[in-house]
């Protein structure tokens, strides 16, 4: 306690020395400003990671289940019917994913189509994302209930120029699965449906606006010859349903043969670089608080000489080294502890007005963009990881500098 009262008295005492001063109120603002940093940098990835995470539920399900091998399994529908029924799952219904070629009014690309059950709206909200027309969720929505409806992602549309209409076929064009090919009829290779679009939808993410096109899924089973298959069950869960315990029961029922995920799961790959490029920026700013500690080296070897009278009469009194360097220690930890609780303090002021404001816009034309604001979202964890770290660096850097206090 008696090292602790001294080295508060050295920190705030004003110094014979004006470079003294100067240079330990630099060592305090950089520790300070790295500690801020780090806080609202951590934040940012956090408030980047909640906007993926609530654009991909606007698309995918709660729960996805698919199978651990092969592509498709058979009897979805009555397995769907089974998962349906367990505890804490609202719906669950198959799917059908696979690939074909659009053509609309000469244009062409390659589109990833996806059979949907009607109505998908209990499984996704995707139908609000619409920006031109509309998703055609249930029949009895259809203006012609006889035909089957498109729904096309923007870069679906833009590529090949389809718009909803109902007097413009829109083509999907695939190898036939089954059967045999005629030579003289190279045509009949092919299986061929007409749809009609109905609305174009966008989700601000290139994974689902490239090429992603929505179709019933009788007709996806009619166009790929899979009349009972199904590429996966989409789930949805009751309000307030424990995922974790929904999944395990999901996990149980189907046994080791298919894979279960919920919303993270099913991008993990996406969230996981989101994860690895916080860190890394995590580890950069560390080393910028690093190279902070060394002004506080700094400081402290010029404070030991200033202060080389009074360590003379410390020892005259009958103080000893191991306390003499305590208070060089508990100098070098007060500087940290100080920057850092400033720092600290700033960066969760800062985050938690641009999570009430937005003052911080991003660039470019706004009007065209779904987000005008860094997005942002303070987390305790982050707060605490860089206290420790602060506290790690100051005790470091004080103890480094207490070892060059001469013995005499």
């Amino acid at each position: 306690m008696l090292a602790l009262r001294i080295a508060l008295r050295y920190l705030f005492a004003r110094k014979s020395h004006s470079a003294v001063n100067v240079i330990s109120v630099i060592s305090t603002a950089g520790i300070a400003v790295a500690s801020m940093a780090i806080v609202c940098v951590l934040s940012v990835f956090n408030g980047f990671t909640d906007l993926a995470l609530e654009r991909q539920s606007a698309v995918d399900p709660d729960v996805r289940v698919t199978p651990r091998a092969g592509k498709v399994f058979d009897s979805s529908d009555s397995l769907a019917g089974v998962l349906g029924a367990l505890p804490g799952v609202r719906m669950a219904a198959p799917v059908l994913t696979e690939r074909a070629l659009a053509v609309f009014d000469g244009a062409q690309m390659p589109v990833m189509v996806k059979g949907i059950p009607a109505p998908y709206s209990a499984l996704s909200s995707v139908a609000t994302l619409a920006i031109d027309g509309m998703m055609v969720d249930a029949p009895a929505d259809a203006p012609f209930p006889d035909r089957d409806y498109a729904f096309l992602s923007i870069g679906a549309a833009i590529a090949t120029g389809a718009r909803p209409s109902v007097e413009y076929p829109f083509l999907l064009t695939v190898p036939r699965r089954v059967g045999r090919i005629n030579p003289a009829f190279p045509l009949g290779a092919f299986s061929t449906d007409t749809l009609t679009v109905s609305g174009v939808f966008q989700t601000n993410d290139p994974v689902y606006d490239e090429d992603l096109v929505f179709i019933p899924i009788d007709a996806a089973r009619r166009l790929f010859d899979y009349p009972t298959q199904a590429t996966a069950i989409e789930l949805a869960l009751e309000p307030g349903a424990d995922s974790d315990e929904v999944i395990s029961g999901i996990e149980e029922a189907l046994g080791p043969d298919f894979i279960v995920a919920d919303r993270l799961r099913q991008q993990e790959t996406a969230f996981r670089m989101i994860e690895i490029e916080k860190w890394i920026t995590f580890l950069m700013l560390l080393f910028v608080l690093v190279m902070a500690s060394f002004n506080i080296l700094s400081t402290m070897s010029m404070l030991i000489i200033e202060k080389e009278d009074n360590l003379r009469v410390f020892r005259a009194m009958g103080a000893s080294q191991s306390l003499i360097r305590r208070i060089f220690l508990d100098e070098g930890l007060l500087i940290a502890l100080i920057g850092g609780a400033v720092g600290i303090a700033v960066g969760v002021a800062l985050c938690l007005a641009q999570q009430q404001w937005g003052f911080i816009s991003l660039g470019g034309d706004h009007a065209r963009m779904s987000i005008v604001a860094y997005p942002c979202r303070l987390s305790l964890s982050d707060v605490a990881v860089t206290a420790f770290v602060v506290l790690v660096i100051g005790t470091i850097s004080g103890f480094v500098a207490s070892r060059s206090v001469p013995d005499k």
